[in-house]
This record gives C-alpha cells, structure tokens and sequence, in this order.
C-alpha cells in the first residue's frame, strides 16, 4: 500500500466484503462462543431467523416502506426549500449577510428537540415524521451549498464576464454547472442524515415504520429483531447511497475529469 495510489474496482469490491465477512464471523464468535448472553446481543442465525418472522408474520415490510417514504418525502421537501436558497446566498452577497447568521444558528437546533412541539402543532401522523425529517436537513444543505457556490473558481466567472455574460448568466451557466456535482454529493451525504431523524421521530409516538419495531422490540428484549431493522436500515442506506453516485456519475459526467 502507498498513500493514496488508487485500488481496481474488484479490490474495492473484496476488501469491502472482506470487511464484512470479519466482522459477522467476530460476531458469531461472541455470541455462539458464549462471551456475551443472548439477552443483551442475539447471535447472526436468531436474528435472520427473527427478521423472516418479522416479514413473513408481523408485516414488517409494510414498516420499511412507510420509513422510506417518511425519509424521501421530508428530504424532497428539505432540498426543493434548501438548493434555492443555498445558490442564491453562495452567489450574492447581500442575500447571504442576510440568511446566514440565521441558517447557522438554526442548523445547530437538533431536530429531536422539535419533536415534543411537533407533535403539538401536527399531531402524530405523517406530517409531523416530515417535518422532523425537513427541520433536520434544510439548514445544514443550505449552508453547504451556499458555501460550495460561492466556492466556484473566480477564473471561470471571469471569463464568462469577459464573453459579455450577465449576472443571470453567470449565475445559470456557470455558477450552477460548475457546482452541481459538489450539490449532489452534498444531498447524497445529508440524505444518511435524514435516515437519522425519520428512527428518532419514529421512536416517540409513532405506530408504525422501522424505529417503532425497534422500540417495540425493546420491550420484549427481543434484541435479534433490533439488530435485523438496524442492518435493514444499513442496507437501504447503502443501496440509495450506491444509486446516488451512480445517478452524479451520469448527470454530471465532466465532474469525472
């Protein structure tokens, strides 16, 4: 190995699944070998045999989907509100001495600490999981953005000056392009985050979605079925995460150069 050479993709691939391999194997090892007791950490084969009656009895399933659309819907909303606003601050200087002060304080406020007030002004239902979800996210992807546009390099914008271009030009033909990857890797990075916020709002006065099994299953010591809405929230993540850079690598293939 040498600092930062570059590995093939089937390396990547084996040393990622190696990774995983090792750490079910100490797993298994800990459990089965009787180091720790099955009431605080079920082993890999109870929690696959808990996680198929979950979907085969218990309609597990149907609490994956109303999680994925609590996430997808409060992110849509969050980046439809933050990407705007986030391009309009990195590009003009007066509307950002405007919004910061506030969108960095605001983005500091952990969106758990709404739920109680939430669950006043909306109730229990969807709405309130959204806008756990939107609180989450919007202030941190409008800060980020904000900050990647008004990252953009100055040559670029002096040339497009020099050509005869106008502020809206500028701002649709090259502030915009030239960020647009750096926007989708940051919607990528905060969309983890919203898995975050969509198990917290679900923990507390919720009757349904991944992180109401998981306190429900708390209850019952059921630690296999814990374990299993985890790792069913670790694989959802990893595939959205896997299709979102599939989706930049095409969208915006000259960030590839």
């Amino acid at each position: 190995m040498r600092p930062l050479a570059p590995v093939s993709n089937a390396a990547r691939a084996l040393l990622g699944i190696a990774f995983f391999v090792l750490f079910v194997a100490a797993w298994a090892i800990a459990t089965h070998g009787g180091y720790v007791s099955p009431t605080f950490l079920a082993s890999p084969l109870t929690m696959l045999q808990e996680g198929y009656d979950l979907l085969t009895k218990y309609d597990f399933h149907f609490d994956i989907g109303i999680t994925i659309w609590r996430v997808v819907g409060g992110f849509t909303l969050a980046a439809l509100v933050a990407v705007p606003l986030g391009i309009l601050m990195g590009a003009y200087k007066p509307i950002e001495a405007f919004l910061e002060p506030f969108v960095s304080f605001a983005r500091y406020l952990p969106a758990s600490a709404f739920i109680p007030l939430l669950i006043l002004w909306a109730g229990i239902g969807e709405l309130q999981k959204l806008l756990v979800i939107f609180i989450g996210s919007v202030f941190q992807i409008i800060l980020m953005v904000a900050v990647t546009v008004a990252s953009t390099r100055r040559d670029l914008v002096e040339a497009a000056l020099t050509l005869g271009a106008r502020d809206r030009g500028i701002l649709g033909r090259v502030l915009i392009p030239s960020s647009a990857p750096d926007i989708a890797e940051i919607l990528r990075l905060v969309l983890g985050w919203a898995w975050t916020y969509v198990i917290v709002a679900e923990l507390i006065g919720s009757s349904s979605g991944i992180g109401h099994m998981i306190i429900d299953s708390q209850a019952l010591l059921a630690t296999g079925q814990m374990i299993f809405g985890i790792i069913v929230i670790g694989i959802i993540g990893l595939i959205s995460d896997y299709l979102f850079k599939a989706a930049n690598r095409r969208l915006f293939p000259w960030s590839q150069i």
